[in-house]
Order: structure tokens, then C-alpha cells, then sequence
């Protein structure tokens, strides 16, 4: 950090930027200086410049000052989309980590080489990414939006704060969001803080799916603070005192679907409303604003019938969400929260709150431990978006009929999900040459092989890459054996499905069901019952099988499968007119479709205890891992670990263990 002497100096601003760094409430500002005239002014950001359309062209509101002190009180807001705000100072802020790549995007250069730069240069990413200090130009404001939570519209919402757009010399426009900087309007009865633990994993995973090629709103900085709140992490009675976060989030707008349900009408399931039901002009407003400005080309081809182009529009975002959901499932990404409210209205994959990247492979994974009836599991979110998109069309209403939506939604959703779904598993299995209809069989046998045998998701996909091909290429059993090394073992099935309910407690709701079944849907649900009892019969069944036996199931099922994708891979290589062409094509695309790396929970949780223990090396460590996730260029394809062993800490151990399978401790973490 840069010394207090160079900081303070003897000007007003500068005294004032030393209060702000470490906490305090600003300095008063005497009566002939403007308030805005007191903020610190910046160095490395001075050359961000700020445009901010989105408050010009759409309602804000500008509150009456609180009283010294106060939080802004939740509340509706009817008749505005965006009210102005201040973010809520924290003690202490201290820079956790900085993406470059992310900051590149607003024009920011590299980080110099002189550590005393440095230094600087994050103080000062500390003191105005936390919200300490406002940028010359920025206009923080809370954006009010909707959404439909878990199936059941919860009315309005917003917790996060605008700060402003900043324009590039390269002609690019990019929104910048405070995400945990205090509460708002919208917050509802929330303090509108993150913590540590949610901003680390949040801003490491934005940067991830970048880097994997999944759409996504980017994280520029995370920032942490000596500030704390209490949360009940698992929600069991248990509060603690956890250090405030704040995450820097970059995208060219974070509207969402649920900014359009600000107009809803009260639901006939919850009784609510959104703030500003009957507001039909801000409706056509806010489509004007989002048409003209993120679907320029759209505008201009339908510029004089709205209905059309509000149609392309529905069309284009259909088109985009399938197509990023395709890609979800194909790096076997977990969101967790598929809220109508964390859909974004420009196809980007936003709000990383609860989420997951598959370990062992299983469709009905859910990465979500408070998604108690998994309405949000894996195999569930292409229907789960094409379910937001049907809330989005009827918010769009009158703007664009109904029956015109929903003829959109049925006839572009599942086709363009499916078209690219399969182009992507066809590009990771390395099939380069013509396209074949039983491909999609062949995708689906592999996922059921992988499930059957609990094989990893990430590694397995990676290893095919060095699936011998050809009669000159090694044989099948090392393959074989190098692939077994990658399916779930007895003991990590045992863990996997050990029942979740007390035996006394699945008799009684079982007898429940039967004897009143109107008191057990109020209390549970059947598909809950029945897993359960799945449990216990599996668990039944592996206590029975020995190692060698689930090892000589594992190698007939992969067998098997392996057989027919040689056959296609064969099949694929005599279209090609060159052959040794064909073979290099192939594993230049498969490295550039499984990624080696991914942010796995327990790799996410090791960087998380190191930072809150002051540590935060290991976050940078595993950020730079991430921006290369891949393959890379001149690199020996890797066979990748098995578990990473138990006990093994130490940062080399775990730098290892990057690329392998999770560890046993792993299977015990809960995101909530």
C-alpha cells in the first residue's frame, strides 16, 4: 500500500481519500467546495470515461437525502427502473485480486513491473472497486428488476449498484457493477453485503467461463474489508461473523428478464405485484432502450413496425439463452439459482451465487444445498430456461402478443439448443468430418457410460483427446486403464449415495403417504421420498461389490462404449483426404473443446481459506490457472490424476492437484 505520507500530503481531497481508506465516514465538505469536488482523485483509473446511457434513457430516481448515517430503507419504487444510491463505505478495504484480461476490456493497461507502482496501483483499486470513493463521472444507482425465485414470483429485487458505463477508445461501451458495496431500495430486508467466501468464488468463476468460451458477465476486481456481517452459512442455527466483500462485475448491461416483470400484475399464487404494474409506457421505454442499444441491427431492419422487432428481439434472446445453456452443459457447468431474475436479457451467464462444476457425472446433480426438490439440477436447465423465457414473453406483453412468443419460444428454443449441443459434443469427441444423425445417440450412450460408472466429467472428456486411433497407435487396455483411474471408486459411491434421512424418519413419512397424502405434499415431496429410497437401494447394492467387481463392470461398460466411438472416429477418418491432416485436426479441436481445468469446488474452497486467513496468493494462483484452461501449445496431453490424496495441503500438493479428480473431503462441501 502506499504510504500514508505519500497519500496524505497536505491537500483536503487527499486527507479525505486516507478516511475513506481506512473506513471512516467521509470528511464533511465545507460549504464553498462541492461534494463532488471532495472525492480522491484517481491515477491508474483516471482515464476512465464515463457515459452513462442507461440512466438517460430510462426512469431514475432521485431520493431525498437520508439522514446522516442512515441505509437506504427497502421499499417499492413504482414508476422508476433505476433510483440513485450511494454504496455504503467499508473499514479496511484491501484488494484480494485483479483480472487484467477483465480490466483490458475498459482500456486499462498491464500492471508495472516496479512493486512500489504496484502497490499504488491497488490501493487504488481497493479505495474505488470497494466502493470507498466514487470515479470522476460514475453514478451509482440500484437497478429495480423482478423475478420468478424458484417457480413462485417473489416480487421486486436489486441488490447490486450501477456505477456507470464506461466508454474505450476502441468504440466499446461497458457497464461496471458493484456487487455487495450496501443495501438499497430493492434489497428487500437484505444488508446488500457479500462475504468473502461468495465474492471469491463469484469472481474467480466469471473469469473461468470467460476463458472456457461460455458467454458471461466478467469480474474486473474483488475487494474484501475489516467490515464483517453475520451469516448463517447453512442455514442451521449456527450465525458467525463473517469480512465483507466486494466484487467488480463488467458486462454491456446487466439488465435481465426480470427487469421486464416490474410491470407484472399481482400473481394469483404469491399476490404480488411488480412496483410498477400498469406502467405500459416505461415498458415500451425500456424495449426501445434494450432494442436500439444491444440489437442495433434489429432496430434498424424493423424500425418502423415495433411488433416485428420486438419478435426478432423474443427471437434473438431465445436464440442466445438455448446456445449458452448448450454451452453450460457441455463444460458441465451447475448454476444453481436459474432465476427469471438471473437471466440475462443479452444471453450472458449472470449471478454467480450457488454453483458447481461436475465432478463425478450425474444428471441430477444439484450444486445448490437450499435447492431442496432440485428444481435447478443439471439435467434440468435447458427446460428451466426455456421456462424463463416463456415469464420473459409474457412480460413482454402487449408489446408482443402472447401467441407470437410462445410460437417463437416452441418453435426456436429446443432446435437451436439441440443444433449447437451437438455441434460442441461432436467437436469434443473429435469428430472433424461430415456429421452423422446417430451422433446424438453416441453422445448420449457416452453420458450414460460416465454416469454408470461415476466417471469425472472434465477429465474424461480430456482424456479421449489420446484415445488411440489407427494401427499404429498403442493399444486399447492402456486406454482402458487410464480411464478406470477416472470412475467413481467404492468408497466415493458409498459417500455419494449414502441416504440423507434418518431410517425412522422415511418409515414415518412413508406412512404418511399413504395414510394422508394431503398433509404429506405440504411437508414433502414424492420425487424427495423416492430418491431417497433409490439411496438406500444403491447403497444396499454397493455394500455387496468388491473393488475388483466395480472395476470389471467399470471396463466392460467403457468397453463397449469405446468400440462404437472407434467405429465413428474410423468412419470420420476415411472422409479425409489426408490422414495424418485429419489426426492432427482432430486433437487440436478436442484441446480446444475439454478444458484440462475447471473451477472445482474444493480448488475454490482451498483459495477461500487461504484468504481468510490474509492469505490471497492462492486466489491469484488459481486465476492465472484459469484464464488457461486448455490445452496449450507445445504441452505433452497430460493423463490426468486420480483423487488428490487425503491429507495432502500443503500449496504444492494441491497446485497438483489441479487437473484431478476431487478429493474424498471434497464430497462434504455445501454451497448454499
Amino acid at each position: 500500500m502506499a504510504s500514508l505520507k505519500a497519500v496524505l500530503g497536505t491537500s483536503l481531497p487527499a486527507a479525505r481519500a486516507v478516511w475513506l481508506l481506512f473506513g471512516c465516514r467521509p470528511l464533511p465538505a465545507p460549504c464553498s467546495i462541492s461534494a463532488a469536488a471532495m472525492e480522491p482523485a484517481p491515477h491508474w483509473l483516471a482515464g476512465l470515461h464515463f457515459d452513462n446511457r442507461a440512466l438517460r434513457a430510462l426512469p431514475v430516481e432521485t431520493p431525498p437525502p437520508d439522514p446522516e448515517g442512515a441505509a437506504p430503507a427497502p421499499r417499492l419504487v413504482p414508476g422508476f427502473c433505476f433510483s440513485r444510491v450511494r454504496p455504503a463505505p467499508l473499514r479496511q478495504p484491501r484488494l484480494v485480486a485483479l483480472s487484467e484480461p477483465a480490466l483490458a476490456l475498459l482500456g486499462l493497461g498491464a500492471p508495472p513491473a516496479a512493486a512500489a507502482a504496484r502497490e499504488a496501483r491497488e490501493a487504488e483499486a481497493a479505495l474505488f472497486f470497494s466502493g470507498n470513493a466514487l470515479l470522476p463521472g460514475a453514478e451509482p444507482a440500484a437497478h429495480c428488476y423482478c423475478g420468478h425465485q424458484f417457480g413462485q414470483f417473489a416480487g421486486h429485487d436489486g441488490a447490486a449498484m450501477y456505477l456507470g458505463e464506461v466508454c474505450t477508445a476502441a468504440g466499446e461501451r461497458w457497464e461496471l457493477q458493484l456487487k455487495g458495496a450496501g443495501p438499497t431500495p430493492f434489497s428487500r430486508q437484505a444488508d446488500g453485503r457479500k462475504v468473502l467466501r461468495s465474492s471469491i468464488r463469484e469472481f474467480l468463476c466469471s473469469e473461468a467461463m470467460f476463458h472456457l468460451g461460455v458467454p458471461t458477465t466478467r469480474a474486473g476486481a474483488c475487494v474484501t474489508s475489516e467490515s464483517t456481517v453475520v451469516r448463517d452459512v447453512f442455514y442451521d442455527g449456527n450465525p458467525k461473523h463473517e469480512p465483507c466483500a466486494v466484487v467488480l462485475r463488467i458486462a454491456s448491461t446487466f439488465l435481465r428478464f426480470g427487469s421486464f416483470e416490474i410491470f407484472k400484475a399481482e400473481d394469483e399464487h404469491t399476490g404480488r405485484a411488480g412496483p410498477s404494474v400498469g406502467r405500459n409506457d416505461i415498458r415500451v421505454q425500456m424495449l426501445d432502450y434494450v432494442v436500439s442499444t444491444f440489437y442495433p441491427e434489429i432496430q434498424a431492419t424493423h424500425a418502423s413496425d415495433s411488433v416485428q422487432r420486438n419478435a426478432a428481439f423474443f427471437r434473438e434472446v431465445t436464440r442466445r439463452t438455448a446456445r449458452m445453456v448448450a454451452e453450460w452443459q457441455c463444460v458441465g457447468f451447475c448454476h444453481g439459482v436459474l432465476n427469471t431474475d438471473n437471466m440475462s436479457i443479452v444471453g450472458l451467464t449472470i449471478d454467480y451465487g450457488p454453483f458447481g462444476f461436475l465432478d463425478r457425472y450425474d444428471p441430477d446433480h444439484v450444486c445448490n444445498a437450499s435447492d431442496n426438490a432440485g428444481r435447478y439440477s443439471f439435467s434440468k436447465q435447458p427446460e428451466v430456461c426455456k421456462w424463463n423465457l416463456q415469464k420473459l414473453a409474457e412480460a413482454l406483453v402487449p408489446e408482443l402478443p402472447l401467441e407470437q412468443g410462445e410460437a417463437i419460444l416452441a418453435e426456436e428454443y429446443d432446435t437451436e439448443f439441440h443444433r449447437h449441443y451437438l455441434h460442441k459434443m461432436r467437436r469434443k469427441l473429435g469428430l472433424v468430418q461430415a456429421e452423422r444423425e446417430e451422433d446424438a445417440a453416441l453422445v448420449a450412450k457416452l453420458l450414460e457410460t460416465m454416469h454408470l460408472t461415476g466417471a469425472d466429467f472434465t477429465n474424461t472428456f480430456y482424456l479421449l483427446s489420446s484415445f488411440p486411433v489407427g494401427p499404429d497407435s498403442p493399444g486399447l487396455a492402456e486406454f482402458l486403464a487410464a480411464l478406470m483411474e477416472q470412475c467413481a471408486s467404492l468408497e466415493e459411491l458409498r459417500l455419494a449415495f449414502r441416504p440423507q434421512m434418518d431410517p425412522r424418519q422415511l418409515s414415518m413419512m412413508l406412512m404418511l403417504a399413504q395414510s394422508n397424502p394431503q398433509l404429506f405434499a405440504l411437508i414433502g415431496t414424492r420425487a424427495n421420498v423416492t430418491k431417497e429410497l433409490e439411496r438406500v437401494e444403491q447403497q444396499s447394492r454397493l455394500e455387496q461389490l468388491s473393488p475388483a467387481e466395480l472395476l470389471s463392470r467399470n471396463r466392460g461398460h467403457w468397453a463397449d462404449w469405446l468400440q462404437a466411438y472407434r467405429a465413428r472416429l474410423e468412419e470420420d477418418r476415411e472422409g479425409a483426404a489426408d490422414q495424418d491432416a485429419w489426426q492432427a485436426e482432430r486433437t487440436r479441436v478436442m484441446h480446444a473443446n475439454n478444458p484440462k481445468y475447471v473451477l472445482r469446488n474444493y480448488i475454490a474452497q482451498n483459495a477461500i481459506e487461504a484468504a481468510e486467513n490474509g492469505d490471497f496468493s492462492e486466489v491469484r494462483r488459481v486465476l492465472k490457472l484459469l484464464e488457461a484452461p486448455y490445452h496449450r501449445e507445445g504441452e505433452t496431453t497430460e493423463v490426468p490424476g486420480a483423487a488428490e490424496p487425503e491429507g495432502a495441503g500443503s500449496p504444492a500438493e494441491r497446485r497438483r492437484s489441479y487437473s484431478s479428480k476431487p478429493p474424498l473431503w471434497a464430497a462434504e462441501l455445501c454451497v448454499t
